[in-house]
């Protein structure tokens, strides 16, 4: 009897936590939570979040380099050449020096240039401008992803901190049967068999208790992992699954169909197939010529004996010059376009896949929403059946009609009543969440951090 209540009280609490690192907690202010409240902490501390916000920040910089490329560009080169014994070139029987020995050269030139016709780079600031979508949906993602992690955090302490109660409840009340029994015992009323059965049914209890007040603190450590905040902050969440009860039949009832028009896989494979196609387009334009127009200002001096530079006499010169290119055969360019139309093959029929998984993902969160509906109707039921089975236990147990077996049923029968009454609505509520991040719902998504 005892292994049972063992093994059903902690399988309760097993589903609540991860495995997060036992930490320790310092005294301080205790910070009282709501859901919304976790969600705008985690919101705007979550490094997570940080990130994807900073990467939006890259996409914008690349954008801006985009349409930068049709820019004018101004260069200035020069160089300085030092002869120490010029060349001799022999023709016939005549002799010439190419140059003057022991003398300097000097060359200066600016160069503007500008892009008159320059097709690439116009497709090119279409794809950077979807890139940058991109990263932003990818934010989204992340925070939609942190938002269903906080909530389902934030219920699991909900839950431990019901199921610890219930289990102390339990423990109370396992300390009444013992001091009933053992006044009865004292009096004679009752064998010592009964006794110790309510003694070790007692200090059985008391390490399932421990337990389940350290699965309250992992609970609340995991939430604040999720939240970005320091792991000795004192956090405090009032209520229990109880009061989602109401909530919990009103929500069960909306038989509304469900769109993946706002789930972000959705999003970013539509995302992701524009892109691949703006890609194929900026391909195409490599086939098209380009022209760009460059002037040019030079200046030079030669053959200077010394280093008094304002002596030098420069020869100066200037020009324009419009240049036009125009492809004619490159090889690469035609395995390029036909490894893209690939890459849009794959995409199309990896969309038509996820959006057939979703669906099913979608039918699958409804359908454990309603069982768990009907199910937290039966349990509470069970538990008012349980209440009276355990008063009509103690009263028969007083008057000697009962067993002290009976009493001991009653009360584990009870406790995992409680305990399966709490579980249900917190797998309601975490199904409601996974359900929410499928299709996308961004009701909690931007909180006001002001708020």
């Amino acid at each position: 009897m005892r292994k049972c209540f063992f093994s059903r009280a902690m399988m309760a609490l097993a589903a609540v936590l991860a495995v997060v690192p036992a930490a320790g907690q310092e005294s301080g202010q205790v910070l009282k939570l709501t859901l919304d409240d976790a969600i705008r902490i985690a919101v705007s501390e979550n490094p997570t979040i940080k990130v994807a916000e900073q990467q939006i920040e890259v996409k914008k910089i690349s954008k801006d380099e985009a349409w930068q490329s049709l820019l004018p560009t101004a260069d200035f080169s020069g160089t300085i050449q030092y002869t120490v014994l010029a060349a001799v070139m022999k023709l016939n029987d005549m002799e010439f020096k190419m140059g003057k020995d022991n003398t300097s050269t000097w060359n200066g030139q600016f160069q503007i240039s500008l892009p008159i016709f320059a097709p690439t780079v116009y497709a090119t600031m279409n794809l950077t401008k979807s890139d940058l979508e991109n990263a932003i949906e990818q934010s989204r993602s992340s925070r939609l992803d942190l938002v269903n992690q906080v909530t389902k955090a934030y219920y699991q302490v909900i839950l431990a901190q019901d199921s610890y109660d219930v289990l102390c409840k339990s423990y109370e009340q396992a300390q009444k049967n013992f001091d009933l029994v053992n006044s009865m015992y004292k009096l004679g009323g009752t064998s010592e068999y009964d006794k110790i059965s309510a003694e070790v049914q007692l200090r059985s209890m008391n390490p399932t208790v421990i337990q389940a007040r350290n699965a309250v603190s992992m609970a609340k450590l995991q939430l604040l992992v999720l939240m970005g905040v320091e792991a000795d902050t004192e956090i405090e969440i009032e209520g229990s699954l109880e009061d989602y009860e109401e909530q919990l039949y009103v929500e069960a009832l909306d038989k509304s169909d469900f769109s993946l028009e706002n789930n972000t896989n959705m999003r970013q494979l539509a995302l992701s197939e524009t892109m691949l196609n703006q890609t194929l387009r900026v391909q195409k334009m490599n086939f098209l010529p380009t022209m760009a127009l460059s002037g040019t200002y030079a200046f030079q001096s030669m053959y200077n004996e010394n280093w008094k530079i304002g002596d030098y006499t420069w020869a100066k010169s200037s020009s324009v010059v419009l240049s036009l290119s125009i492809p004619i055969f490159r090889m690469g360019n035609f395995t390029k376009l036909r490894s893209t139309k690939l890459q849009i093959s794959q995409l199309t029929q990896n969309r038509d896949y996820t959006e057939r998984q979703l669906g099913m993902q979608v039918r699958n969160y409804r359908d454990n929403m309603s069982a768990n509906a009907e199910q937290v109707a039966s349990n509470r039921e069970a538990i008012q059946q349980a209440e009276k089975g355990r008063e009509i236990a103690g009263k028969r147990y007083e008057i000697g009609k009962g067993t002290i077996l009976e009493l001991n049923n009653s009360e584990v029968s009870l406790t995992q009543a409680k305990l399966t009454y709490s579980q249900s609505i917190y797998n309601y509520l975490a199904a409601k969440a996974d359900l929410d991040l499928v299709l996308g719902v961004e009701d909690k998504l931007y909180i006001d951090e002001n708020k």
